[in-house]
């Protein structure tokens, strides 16, 4: 038995269970303008897997069955992809709440700084990356002038009302810069949200605070620096229980670009689909055996229970 299900045993005697569907993610593929050292996909402008109009329709069609409260559109660079504004649109159409993670930069200047107005008419929700409040260790991890195009696009995006008090939904995620536990949510949301406004006259909804997994990039990185054995004790030792029943794997699920259904972003990374009968493509989706399925787990897992937790809605527990 792997050794996150031997810890988890004496909590969920039965393994990880989910509970509900209640987000569907969607990732459109892992191409994007960035090649960020955190990226646990390792996306960049040299990828070029993208989701094809078959499957695009297939996730049309089981949005129509109104199983899930919210589709989040992630990637990559989703607003890269060529039908994102048609996928968008069609979403919106059929009442879908939607959700999209994007890293702002892309938001900055036309032709996709389109997009906002499009945003805004269909209530679409928002979620930034921004890793820091300063220009140094964003550019450092995202490259050079990232963060002025970041805080460009937070600037188009405050004018046309998100991130404001009573607006559309713009939030924000941070993830450390190295291989430790970020700090408590709500200690760095107020840091954060006077240094934006103070610096650079902006606003946001809320941030979410993410520990980084150690996959794709930073693994990597972890490697090289010979650090991944001692970050993964750092999880591995900070462990919570009290964070298993918020985990994001029970309560969604995610489709890759090429149809393939997994339990979270982060087996998504690592190619480990639904599995213990459930099924695995998005032709075969039956909402009745996902919805309670048996989570397939791995010790990347405990990144998601270390500490207070991490999931795409940032910290799990008080």
């Amino acid at each position: 038995m792997k050794e996150f299900e031997l810890k988890i045993h004496d909590t969920l005697a039965e393994g990880l269970i989910s509970a509900e569907i209640r987000t569907l993610q969607v990732n459109l593929g892992r191409i994007c303008n960035l090649a960020c050292s955190h990226c646990h996909l390792a996306c960049s402008p040299r990828r070029s897997e993208q989701m094809p109009e078959a499957v695009m329709e297939g996730v049309l069609r089981l949005v129509e069955d109104g199983n899930f409260r919210r589709v989040e559109i992630t990637g990559g660079s989703p607003e890269l992809h060529p039908r994102f504004r048609y996928f968008v649109e069609a979403l919106c159409a059929r009442g879908q709440a939607v959700q999209v993670r994007t890293n702002l930069t892309t938001l900055s200047a036309p032709p996709l700084s389109d997009l906002i107005g499009l945003f805004t008419s269909c209530g679409v929700s928002l979620v930034g990356s921004l890793p820091c409040y300063l220009s140094e260790n964003v550019d450092a991890w995202r490259g050079s002038g990232v963060h002025a195009r970041s805080i460009a696009a937070m600037r188009l995006l405050n004018r046309a009302g998100y991130g404001l008090e009573g607006g559309q939904v713009l939030n924000l995620v941070y993830n450390p810069r190295g291989p430790f536990l970020p700090p408590r949510q709500s200690e760095l949301e107020g840091v954060y949200r006077e240094e934006l406004k103070s610096r650079y006259g902006v606003s946001f909804s809320h941030l979410f605070v993410l520990t980084n997994m150690p996959l794709g990039r930073f693994r990597r990185q972890l490697e090289k620096d010979g650090q991944l054995e001692a970050y993964q004790k750092i999880l591995r030792e900070a462990f919570n229980p009290t964070t298993l029943p918020h985990l994001m794997c029970r309560h969604q699920i995610s489709i890759d670009w090429d149809g393939t259904v997994y339990d979270c972003d982060f087996n998504l990374a690592i190619g480990m689909p639904v599995n213990h009968g459930a099924p695995a493509r998005i032709e075969y989706f039956d909402h009745r055996q996902l919805v309670h399925r048996r989570i397939v787990t791995g010790n990347h897992c405990f990144g998601c229970t270390a500490g207070a937790g991490s999931s795409c809605s940032g910290m799990l527990a008080a």
